[in-house]
C-alpha cells in the first residue's frame, strides 16, 4: 500500500529536524568562541591569581650522576624506588586535584545529585512554599533523578524535565535549582545525543517553553527571549561539548596512530642499520680470515714439493687440508654474497686497519679540524686481528660523531690493556649527541652507535655511551681478549 501524500510531504519532517539541529549548533559554536575569546582576555589575570594563590614552583631536583666502570661518563634518573625530596604543592592545588579526582569516581552523580536536590528543599521556604507540598514533590521530581544521570541519563532526564514541565504547566513558581536542573539535562542530553536528536530535542523544549507562557503564569517574570536563548544556549554548548570531544579524541587516535608509525619507522630503520653494519663487519672478516685460510691452503699444497721423503699418507693428508681450506674460502665468499647490505657492494681488497694505524686516525681527525689526543695504558701488545680491527673502527666512528655532533670539541681517546680485556674510551667535552646507550639492553637511536654496539657484543664485549656528567660525550667500549691474543 503506497501513501498519497506527496514527497516533500516525507521529506518535510527529517529536513526541519535537520535545520534545527544546524541552528543549535551554530549556536553552540557562537557561545564557544564567544566564553574562548573571553578566556583569552582574562588568562593575564588568570595567569597572575593562580600564580598568587598557588605560588611559584619548587625547583626541580637535581640529576645525580653514575660511574660506569671506566669512569664517570653518564648522567641517568635515578631508579622509581629511590628515595628524594617531594616537591611542595599548594593546597589550593591539592584540593583542585582531588576535586578532579572524585569528578571522575562513581560518587560524583550521586552526591553532586543529591546535594541539588537539598539545595532545591532549601529554596522552597525562601519562597515561602512548605517542604511537604506539592512544590515540594515538583522540586524532588526534577532534581533527584539527576543522581542517576551517569548510569541513566535519558530516563532520568525524561523524568526531570516532564516534573518540571509540569510543574510550571500547572502553574508552580520557577525555582533556581529547578531552572538549574532542567537546562543543565538539556546540556548533557545535547552531549550525548545524536546531532539530529538534539534538533527534535530543541524543537520539543522551544514548544513546550511557549505552551508555558500561553498556558500559565509561571514564567510571566521572566522575557520569553531570555527563556528561549537559555533553552537554546543550554543545548548548543551541550553540542559544542560533543564535538570538541569528538575532535579531541580524532586526534588523540590520530597522534597514536603516528606514534606507533614512526615507532615502527624507527625500529625498521635500526634493524636496517644493525643488518648493513653486520655485513660490513662480515666483509672485513672476510678479508682478515680469507688471508690466513689462504695461506693454510697454500702451504698443504706447497708441501709435497717442499718436503722430501713424505709418505702417501702424508701427502694425502696435506691434499685434504688444501681441499678443506679452499672450499672453507668457497663457502666464505657465498656468505658474503648474502650478507652484502647492496648487490652492487664488493668486498674490500685493502688491509684492514689495526691499532698500530691509530695515530694516522688522528692526524686524519686533526686536519679535518678537530683536536685529539691518544693515549695508551698498560703493556701494549699485538692483539688477534679482528680485536684490532673492532678497536680500531670503534674509535673511528666515535671520531666521526664528535666532527659531526661536537665540531672543534677537544677529543681524548684511550686505549687500556688490561690482563684479559681491552677497554676502549674516547670522550669529548662538546655537547652531547641526542641519542644514549647506557648498556646493551637499552634501545639506540644513531646509527653509528649501532655498528659500535654491534662490534662490541659480537666479540662478547660490552659497550656504552651517554652524555657524561661534567659535559660532553663518552664512548666506551670493554672487548675481551683472553684466547683472542696473537702469538
Amino acid at each position: 500500500m503506497t501513501s498519497d501524500k506527496p514527497d516533500f510531504l516525507h521529506e518535510a519532517g527529517p529536513t526541519a529536524w535537520r535545520m534545527a539541529a544546524q541552528v543549535v549548533t551554530a549556536v553552540g559554536q557562537v557561545l564557544l568562541w564567544i566564553l574562548t575569546g573571553i578566556g583569552r582576555l582574562l588568562r593575564p589575570i588568570t595567569s597572575r591569581l593562580a600564580s598568587a594563590l598557588y605560588g611559584k614552583g619548587s625547583p626541580p631536583a637535581a640529576t645525580p650522576s653514575y660511574a660506569s666502570p671506566g669512569g664517570t661518563l653518564y648522567t641517568r634518573r635515578p631508579p622509581a624506588g629511590a628515595p628524594g625530596p617531594a616537591p611542595r604543592t599548594p593546597p589550593l592545588l591539592r584540593w583542585a586535584q582531588a576535586w578532579r579526582d572524585f569528578g571522575s569516581s562513581w560518587a560524583y552523580g550521586p552526591v553532586t545529585g543529591a546535594l541539588l536536590a537539598l539545595a532545591a528543599l532549601i529554596e522552597l521556604p525562601l519562597h515561602r512554599l512548605a517542604v511537604v507540598s506539592l512544590p515540594g514533590g515538583f522540586a524532588l521530581a526534577a532534581t533527584l533523578p539527576l543522581m542517576f544521570r551517569r548510569e541513566s541519563l535519558r530516563p532520568a532526564a525524561a523524568i526531570a524535565l516532564g516534573a518540571l514541565a509540569a510543574s510550571l504547566l500547572s502553574g508552580q513558581q520557577l525555582l533556581a535549582t529547578t531552572a538549574f536542573a532542567g537546562l543543565y539535562t538539556l546540556y548533557l542530553l545535547a552531549q550525548q545525543l545524536p546531532r539530529q536528536s538534539t534538533g527534535v530535542l530543541g524543537v520539543g523544549s522551544v514548544v513546550t517553553v511557549g505552551v508555558v507562557y500561553l498556558a500559565s503564569s509561571s514564567l510571566n517574570d521572566i522575557p520569553w527571549p531570555a527563556a528561549l536563548v537559555a533553552v537554546v544556549a543550554a543545548l548548543g554548548l551541550g553540542d559544542a561539548r560533543r564535538t570538541v570531544e569528538t575532535a579531541e579524541a580524532s586526534m588523540d587516535e590520530e597522534r597514536e596512530r603516528t606514534s606507533e608509525t614512526l615507532t615502527q619507522l624507527n625500529a625498521a630503520q635500526r634493524e636496517q642499520a644493525v643488518l648493513r653494519e653486520r655485513a660490513r663487519i662480515a666483509r672485513e672478516l672476510h678479508d682478515v680470515v680469507a688471508h690466513s685460510v689462504s695461506m693454510i691452503a697454500v702451504q698443504a699444497e706447497t708441501a709435497p714439493y717442499t718436503m722430501r721423503d713424505l709418505s702417501p699418507e702424508a701427502k694425502k693428508g696435506f691434499a685434504e687440508v688444501a681441499g678443506a681450506a679452499r672450499e672453507a674460502l668457497d663457502e666464505m665468499r657465498r656468505l658474503l654474497t648474502v650478507l652484502r647490505a647492496e648487490p652492487g657492494t664488493q668486498p674490500e681488497v685493502t688491509p684492514q686497519p689495526r691499532l698500530d694505524r691509530l695515530p694516522e686516525l688522528i692526524d686524519s681527525h686533526r686536519g679535518a679540524g678537530g683536536q685529539a689526543q691518544l693515549s695508551v695504558h698498560g703493556a701494549a701488545r699485538p692483539l688477534s686481528t679482528t680485536i684490532e680491527l673492532s678497536a680500531y673502527r670503534i674509535v673511528q666512528e666515535a671520531l666521526t660523531n664528535a666532527r659531526r655532533h661536537a665540531p672543534g670539541a677537544r677529543v681524548k681517546v684511550e686505549l687500556d690493556y688490561l690482563g684479559d680485556r681491552l677497554a676502549v674510551r674516547v670522550t669529548d667535552d662538546g655537547s652531547a649527541v641526542p641519542a644514549t646507550i647506557v648498556d646493551d639492553k637499552t634501545k639506540v637511536m644513531g646509527h653509528g652507535l649501532v655498528g659500535m654496539r654491534e662490534r662490541a657484543t659480537m666479540l662478547g664485549g660490552r659497550f656504552a655511551a651517554g652524555p657524561r656528567a661534567e659535559g660532553g660525550f663518552g664512548v666506551q667500549a670493554e672487548l675481551p681478549v683472553g684466547k683472542n691474543r696473537r702469538p
